[in-house]
């Protein structure tokens, strides 16, 4: 007989026995079992561990085997409410960037998100360059813990200046600079300055970290350097951030001479700028160099990431800083995730050193500007009402502000309803907005065609039932 099967068996036939049995009746004794189902003691003892492991008997040493007591297990029952004890009342609150992240539903038109449509990705050239990664003989050794030499020269190159590679780490992304960098220059409970309106994401990991976020009020050109010169005399704070061009959702971009006031002002308060520069390689018109560019002090701490300009999954970005904030930062990425992995360093150093990278911008740079101007003349004929805060040189989005009278939410769920996802403006402020605002984007669609209808399918939202097409409006 093979001592397996006649454990299982005996297994099977002791668990129907415990289940007609009551909490705490006792099981015949090993000797009884043995002769009741002509098995060895072995074979017992470990039905009766089986049991065991399965909370259905409880053994008792020189005393037998004893049915557990019932356990509920159905999730409607099951009492979680000493948890809210044990956590506290520190929430991560991930609903605006979920929102953000979430596929859209079969049917819906995607006018969100931030990261291109897959027909705009270089996926064939990044798979090439991933199958070259792979083949390098070190591909699967551990890289330096500040990321790979070649790579981290790579983005310092990028950004000119005097910035060095020595100056680069290499991290899984912007979002995960972000935290980095918060969690590096300043202390839970403290206030961190941030342009209004700013890019949900960054609100979300400040308020991760514990921070307070105030906002500094931009106009077509971006933050206003006396307000935030006053913003930093009121609040003591010692971190701006900041996305000087391209600022999503706006669009603006800061000249250089806004840039220099930023610095001379944030160097008098002694205070750090988080330069989160993710739309550098959106650009359809030339930018002013990177304030990082224009730091001589170390009081830029510069973030770029490939992966919004390349793909979602290559989450590889390089923060520049320096002095003693530069060795806060890499003890953060130390302490939390060690090192980006080697052969995704790997894949994004072979695909910038290829010529498909720069075909890839050049590309990306057509189209993007051509689906910014779809989009524009699209919402200007199908939604005179509304107002488009500017027509930026670049980026994925357009700021939107609607007619004063329609409530923000309202429309936002009638176009989900008609058929196109767009973002509410509200999740763009650290406090109460101005009034009612949308981001709409033009990247996430297949094509311009669908743009078109995406915008149709937003303007009858917007000219719903309390609009002025609808039986409510005059």
């Amino acid at each position: 007989m093979n001592d397996d099967s006649s454990i299982v068996r005996l297994t099977a036939t002791l668990r129907e026995e415990v289940s007609r049995l009551r909490p705490g009746d006792r099981l015949p004794s090993s000797r009884e079992l043995v002769r009741l189902h002509n098995v060895s003691p072995v074979t017992v003892s470990r039905a009766i561990g089986r049991l065991a492991a399965e909370g259905r008997v409880i053994t008792k040493p020189g005393s037998g085997a004893y049915v557990a007591p019932a356990i509920t297990r159905g999730g409607d029952n099951a009492d979680m409410s000493w948890q809210t004890v044990a956590l506290g009342d520190r929430v991560v609150d991930d609903s605006e960037v979920s929102g953000l992240l979430a596929s859209p539903p079969e049917g819906v038109i995607p006018l969100t998100g931030g990261y291109l449509n897959p027909a705009l990705r270089p996926s064939r050239a990044l798979s090439a360059a991933a199958s070259r990664a792979l083949r390098r003989p070190d591909v699967w050794e551990m890289p330096p813990l500040s990321g790979l030499p070649e790579l981290r020269r790579w983005f310092a190159q990028e950004l000119g200046g005097d910035v060095t590679p020595s100056d680069v780490l290499i991290v899984s992304g912007g979002q995960t600079a972000l935290i980095h960098a918060f969690r590096a220059l300043t202390a839970p409970g403290t206030p961190v300055l941030v342009e209004t309106p700013t890019y949900p994401g960054a609100l979300a990991a400040a308020r991760a970290a514990g921070l307070r976020a105030t906002a500094v009020p931009m106009d077509r050109e971006g933050v206003r350097p006396e307000l935030l010169a006053e913003a930093f005399a009121v609040t003591g704070a010692r971190v701006f951030l900041c996305q000087p061009t391209l600022h999503n959702p706006t669009g603006a971009t800061l000249p250089l001479e806004r840039r220099e006031q930023v610095l001379a002002i944030a160097r008098a308060a002694g205070a750090f700028v988080i330069e989160d520069d993710y739309a550098r390689y959106f650009t359809t018109a030339p930018a002013p160099p990177p304030m990082v560019a224009l730091d001589a002090h170390g009081t830029v701490v510069h973030i770029n990431s490939l992966t919004k300009v390349l793909s979602p999954n290559l989450r590889v970005a390089g923060v520049v800083a320096r002095g003693p904030a530069a060795r806060r930062l890499r003890a953060s990425q130390l302490v939390e995730s060690f090192f980006v992995a080697r052969p995704l360093q790997e894949t994004a150093l072979e695909f910038v050193g290829s010529p498909a990278w720069r075909r890839h911008l050049a590309a990306l740079g057509t189209e993007l500007a051509l689906r910014r101007d779809t989009l524009a003349a699209a919402l200007a004929a199908r939604m005179p009402g509304a107002t488009i805060h500017l027509v930026p040189r670049g980026g994925l989005h357009l700021w939107v502000r609607l007619p004063e009278d329609r409530d923000e939410e309202s429309v936002v769920e009638a176009a989900r309803r008609a058929g196109a996802l767009v973002s509410p403006g509200r999740i763009y402020y650290p406090a109460e907005p101005p009034g009612p605002r949308i981001r709409v984007t033009h990247s996430a669609a297949v094509h311009t065609a669908e743009l078109v209808e995406g915008v149709r399918r937003l303007a009858t939202a917007l000219d719903g039932p309390d609009g002025p097409g609808g039986p409510g409006g005059p």
